[in-house]
């Protein structure tokens, strides 16, 4: 059944607290503007005559006190928030297996096939390859691998909580396989931003693939609104100011060890580009009856 155009108001016309009354209602609804006006559409004509009436009664909105209550979303427990959210468990399954592998980066061994460039241990020296030798040799696996090592526990814990907090709400709105590609982009992009401003060294985390995912809901969220990437208030200050700090060089002055500056930098500008294409496709999708 074709979309109704239910309203067509001048664009002076503030319709946002009409919407947002929509919005409590569950009623499923969008708005484009055409030839100067803005139109409110709705799946039926049946809906689209109890959204007349309603606005003739509520134009400029409700209180939450003259509408009925709606029901409470049911609360999930953590096995049904895993369920909901497969493949953003899987990669944190993932991360979480390759540090017991690695013993949190203790085990070189076994970073050595997950690092950028191959390296060997002389003393108490690594002996770092250039990435063209890893490259002759076809192990392709390394553009994206470094994501998944991590070097002690709270650096684990911290990028596995963002990952499970971003990703799930990607997967929630754009699907796994988006997310999937997400991921994958964003860890190649920041690992090749890190190898081409540092050179060759020992990196790894999720942390340039986490600013990629905040980048991506941070703008497409400004394009095209969603409760989904609505994140709350004060994080991507917080993350924006660490990463600021970071790139100071405090920390390495303080011997707490190298930061991946250009990972994250990396990592946030190919978010910020997907976030843009996707949030103005959103939107003309939206606007498109």
């Amino acid at each position: 059944m074709n979309a109704v155009a239910v309203l067509r108001l001048p664009l002076q016309v503030d319709l946002s607290g009409f919407i947002a009354l929509l919005q409590r209602l569950r009623v499923p609804h969008r708005v484009s503007e055409e030839a100067g006006e803005q139109v409110l559409w709705v799946p039926n004509a049946a809906l689209g005559e109890q959204v007349r009436v309603l606005y003739s009664q509520y134009p400029e909105g409700a209180s939450e006190a003259l509408l009925p209550a709606a029901p409470a979303a049911p609360r999930r427990n953590l096995l049904g928030q895993l369920a909901a959210s497969p493949l953003t468990a899987a990669m944190l399954v993932l991360t979480l297996l390759v540090a017991l592998l690695t013993w949190g980066g203790e085990n070189l061994a076994a970073v050595r096939w997950l690092s950028f460039t191959d390296f060997r241990l002389e003393g108490d020296y690594l002996q770092l390859n250039y990435f063209s030798a890893s490259m002759e040799s076809g192990q392709w696996w390394r553009l994206i691998t470094p994501m998944l090592l991590h070097f002690g526990v709270l650096h684990l814990a911290m990028n596995s909580l963002w990952y499970w907090e971003l990703g799930r709400r990607i997967e929630a709105r754009q699907g796994a396989w988006m997310l999937l590609g997400l991921t994958l982009t964003f860890s190649l992009v920041a690992n090749i931003a890190q190898y081409a401003v540092g050179g060759p060294s020992l990196f790894g985390g999720l942390s340039g693939v986490l600013y990629g995912l905040l980048g991506h809901c941070w703008l497409f969220q400004r394009l095209a609104p969603t409760p989904a990437y609505k994140l709350p208030k004060g994080v991507l200050v917080m993350m924006l100011a660490w990463l600021l700090i970071c790139m100071t060089g405090v920390f390495e002055l303080l011997q707490f060890g190298a930061i991946a500056n250009a990972a994250h930098v990396g990592g946030l500008v190919a978010g910020c580009i997907t976030g843009i294409v996707g949030g103005l496709l959103a939107r003309r999708y939206q606007s498109v009856p």
